[in-house]
């Protein structure tokens, strides 16, 4: 049993005409330069990983991609891509897949899917049984914007665009989040969705990170290796599994 949202079927179907800005060259190109380069000549397991967004182009450099995702359509959509990316079908937090990975890796806030600490300890836990040892866990996480939150205010807007428009709304006691989305489509239409997350801080990463056997190894801004500050955004983090003495 999770607590995640569950994306069905016609949520699959537009995921990746209503993410195309997750898409664009500039934002996805340095995520996957990275990831290859920590994956080295080994396997990589891509939690939460959806229709393929990262893990069909960190495929084509040449790294051995497989996959866990909660959702059965958006495997569909991942596997209408490349039907050999192997994906298990489950919950993060808890299912095993056959190997042990030099890289395991979470993209764009879906840490934030599990909307409870102890299901977020977890998948910290699983990822580290699931790393070979030396192997690191990378996680792509924004920080929790309080700083743009006026006193209050409990909504703060994430990305406009053309056709897009988001805004989080965040409960500071309870640290959880529901990110809302309006999109206007080549028809004229406009439709609303929502999903629901908790947010977590970079210093309950580490403590998690920490209990499930690793330690942290770097911690960047964004994928482009900016250094992380105390106006960042965003960040990429990498936990590393200790070597075999």
């Amino acid at each position: 049993m999770t607590s995640s949202d569950l994306w069905d079927a016609e949520t699959a179907e537009r995921y990746d005409e209503s993410s195309a800005f997750m898409f664009a060259p500039d934002v996805l190109d340095p995520a996957v330069d990275l990831l290859a380069d920590l994956a080295g000549e080994g396997p990589a397991l891509e939690l939460a990983i959806g229709t393929g967004r990262v893990a069909v182009p960190l495929a084509d450099r040449g790294v051995q991609v497989s996959g866990i995702e909660l959702s059965q359509p958006m495997v569909d959509k991942l596997h209408a891509k490349r039907s050999d990316i192997p994906t298990v079908v489950g919950d993060m937090a808890t299912v095993r897949v056959p190997g042990e990975f030099s890289l395991v890796y979470l993209v764009w806030n879906s840490i934030g899917n599990l909307r409870t600490q102890a299901e977020q300890v977890s998948c910290f836990r699983n990822a580290a049984r699931h790393l070979a040892p030396g192997g690191r866990f990378v996680i792509e996480l924004s920080v929790p914007p309080l700083r743009r939150l006026p006193p209050g205010q409990d909504a703060v807007p994430f990305h406009v665009g053309r056709t897009h428009a988001g805004f989080d709304t965040l409960d500071l006691t309870t640290q959880q989040g529901t990110s809302h989305h309006y999109r206007r489509h080549p028809d004229g239409t406009v439709t609303y969705g929502a999903h629901n997350f908790r947010f977590i801080w970079p210093a309950e990463c580490d403590l998690m990170a920490q209990l499930a056997g690793m330690e942290l190894e770097r911690r960047v801004a964004d994928w482009n290796g900016r250094p992380f500050t105390n106006a960042s955004q965003s960040h990429v983090s990498v936990w590393r599994k200790p070597p075999e003495r």
